[in-house]
């Protein structure tokens, strides 16, 4: 089940990229108050999606690994609690669909940087924590 770790560990790096590149987009669109756009709402979403295949691999590698004899101690039930509210901040995006543009950008933005706050504990809760 090594693989599904080095998945997750992969993973992360495609997540913390579309976060980036979201960052940017939805500070400039707030920014210039641009047109909140279908590609605006797929970075959105793909980023809210990204991190929910990354909570569901980690589950998934927590009950398999820890059924296979590591057990379940308490920083990986921590990291995991820690992830999957990450995941849940990730969609509130769709709260404000119709709201209007500028505050779509913005409430976005402000998500996304959320969400990285939340997976930065989230991490450090884990023995090495960022250094892994």
């Amino acid at each position: 089940m090594s693989f599904l770790l080095i998945i997750h560990s992969y993973l992360r790096w495609l997540i913390l990229i579309v976060a980036l590149v979201a960052v940017i987009k939805f500070a400039i669109g707030w920014r210039r108050g641009n047109a909140f756009q279908k590609m605006d709402n797929g970075l959105a979403s793909g980023f809210s999606g990204l991190m929910d295949l990354q909570a569901s691999i980690g589950l998934i590698f927590l009950v398999w690994n820890g059924l296979a004899g590591t057990g379940f101690p308490a920083f990986r039930i921590e990291h995991t609690a820690t992830m999957i509210i990450a995941a849940v901040v990730a969609h509130l995006h769709v709260l404000w669909k119709n709201a209007d543009d500028k505050k779509r950008f913005r409430n976005s933005l402000f998500i996304i940087l959320d969400t990285l706050i939340i997976v930065f504990i989230g991490v450090a809760r884990l023995p090495g924590g960022w250094s892994r």
